[in-house]
C-alpha cells in the first residue's frame, strides 16, 4: 500500500497540466466536504427553519409579543416606525452636528510605509 508521500511523489512526475488537474479537484473536492459538513450541521440544529412559520403569524393576523430589557410590551423598539411618537405626524429628519469642537485636537493621520 502506498503511503501519501508515494503518492505526493509520483503526481510531482506528471505533467504541469495534469498537476494543475489534480490540485483543482482536490480543492474543489475539500470544499465540498466543507459545505457539505455545514450543511449538515446547519439542517441539524434548525439554523435554516423559519421561525413564526404558521399562516397566521406570515400575514401578521397573530399578536405579537415584543419585550424591551426593562420588561414592558411594546417600549424601546428599535427602528424608525418605533421611534414615531404620533403616527400621523409627518416624516422628519434631525441633523445632529458632529464637528470637532475647536479646543479639541483633531486626531493625526497615521501613514504605514509599504
Amino acid at each position: 500500500m502506498k503511503t501519501i508521500f508515494d503518492h505526493i511523489e509520483q503526481i510531482k512526475g506528471k505533467p504541469h497540466h495534469v498537476r494543475k488537474r489534480i490540485a483543482i479537484g482536490t480543492a474543489a473536492a475539500g470544499s465540498g466536504f466543507i459545505a457539505l459538513i455545514w450543511l449538515i450541521g446547519s439542517f441539524a440544529t434548525n439554523a435554516f427553519a423559519i421561525q413564526g412559520s404558521s399562516f397566521a403569524m406570515s400575514t401578521g393576523q397573530a399578536p405579537v409579543a415584543t419585550t424591551s430589557a426593562s420588561g414592558t410590551s411594546g417600549e424601546g423598539l428599535a427602528g424608525a416606525a418605533a421611534a414615531l411618537k404620533d403616527a400621523q405626524a409627518p416624516a422628519h429628519i434631525d441633523i445632529v452636528d458632529t464637528s470637532v469642537a475647536p479646543t479639541q485636537k483633531a486626531p493625526e493621520q497615521t501613514t504605514i510605509p509599504f
